[in-house]
């Protein structure tokens, strides 16, 4: 029994340090001050490789500095290579793999883009090492260490959040530009083949002079020399600036609204952690996952106010906010959460919520619910189920859209 029971606390020490370690590794919590630490250590090092990798393509520093290059690139690669390992070891702990073993969440993650990208962090010393090869020679490789930057930066996962986003939108402005490259240097055989057989007597070799031009890049190597293949010309040109502005609105229109919506990187892990959200598989926090906005709120920031329509529930990711009725202020703090009436009813708010330090806030909105009804009802309907649950676990106060469970202190809610 007691053999047992050692094994049982050794399973239980290494599933609570798995946690701890995915917890670090993806900066779970934003208070975290640990994680915060490794993150900032990563994206130094990351940034310094980055660097070296640049610097020694130059002959004389590479000449004189070789040891310390080579000795700094060593280090690099056992810090990403037991990055990498740590990253695997813990994809169990991520939401998005619930419901799959250790094994198959761990073969999961090894297959995705960042999975890859951290492979790719310490590949080359693999390569030079039982290939013969010369890291000088695998400077590309080293390079894309700097894609490793996107899992820290919100800019770039916002933006390529937009590109997932807008793929279709972003896909038929590249057919249209495939069609305007193609008609051009159709038009172009047609009106100048003749007269400059060299650069524009096929189709495919007018093809470089229509997208230097619908680009607008116009090297200006292959100009045309009569009247018919400059009206040609003047028309790409036209056509290649609105071929541009096209992807160049889409992306800029949804990355000024993603950046809008969210102040701060939303993790799954983040999002895993809201009581609220603790029972939902990893579809209902992919979708979840996909209709939150985050706000930072300043400390005094008023963040709703007192009869107004109420269209959003907040859930606190850090910080304190007080709820002021006209009789009293209740405070509540990270986990907590206020505002779930608004996803079931129509309803005025019963309080004014204000920061009362900085605060990071997660809001979900009704309509942005009712869209995920629309497209995953089985979703949607668990969303709802787990608000009315949170709605009737306590009396709730009439004409308000806070629940006297979230308006006690935490300790008082387990009581």
């Amino acid at each position: 029994m007691a053999a047992k029971n050692e094994g049982w606390l050794s399973a239980s020490w290494r599933r609570a340090q798995r946690r701890r370690c995915y917890e670090v590794l993806e900066r779970d919590s934003l208070r975290d001050r640990l994680a915060e630490r490794v993150n900032r250590a990563l994206i130094v090092l990351i940034v310094v490789n980055v660097v070296a990798a640049v610097l020694e393509t130059v002959p004389s520093l590479a000449l004189r500095d070789q040891v310390l290059f080579r000795a700094f690139e060593i280090f690099s690669l056992a810090i990403f290579s037991l990055e990498y390992g740590l990253r695997v070891w813990v994809a169990p702990e991520d939401p998005r793999y619930r419901g799959m073993s250790a094994t198959s969440a761990r073969l999961r993650h090894m297959r995705t883009p960042a999975a890859l990208v951290d492979l790719v962090a310490w590949l080359p010393f693999l390569l030079s090492a039982s290939l013969g090869f010369n890291l000088r020679t695998l400077a590309v490789l080293r390079l894309l260490r700097f894609v490793k930057l996107a899992r820290y930066s919100p800019g770039m996962q916002s933006l390529l959040e937009v590109l997932h986003g807008e793929r279709q939108a972003l896909l038929a402005c590249f057919w249209l530009l495939a069609a305007a490259v193609l008609i051009s240097a159709t038009a172009m055989y047609l009106v100048e083949g003749q007269v400059q057989p060299d650069s524009l007597g096929s189709i495919p070799a007018a093809m470089w002079w229509a997208m230097t031009t619908v680009t607008t890049v116009g090297y200006g190597d292959v100009f045309p020399k009569t009247v018919a293949g400059r009206m040609v010309a003047g028309l790409t040109m036209i056509t290649g600036i609105i071929m541009i502005a096209l992807p160049v609105g889409i992306i800029a229109t949804a990355f000024a609204d993603v950046i809008k919506r969210r102040d701060f990187i939303i993790t799954w892990g983040m999002v895993a952690r809201v009581p609220l959200f603790a029972d939902l598989d990893a579809k209902g926090i992919g979708e979840i996952h996909k209709i939150l906005s985050a706000h930072t709120a300043q400390p005094g920031e008023i963040i709703v106010r007192r009869g107004e329509e109420a269209r959003s529930m907040y859930f606190i990711a850090s910080g304190e906010v007080a709820l002021e009725f006209p009789d009293s202020t209740i405070v509540l703090t990270e986990g907590q959460f206020f505002g779930e009436r608004a996803l079931l009813h129509t309803a005025r708010r019963a309080a004014t919520a204000r920061a009362r330090s900085r605060s990071m806030l997660l809001m979900l909105d009704a309509d942005d619910v009712a869209d995920v009804i629309r497209r995953h009802p089985e979703v949607g309907e668990r969303i709802l189920a787990m608000a009315r649950d949170a709605e009737t676990a306590q009396p709730i106060r009439r004409r308000s859209d806070i629940v006297a469970e979230e308006m006690l202190p935490r300790d008082e809610q387990g009581s």
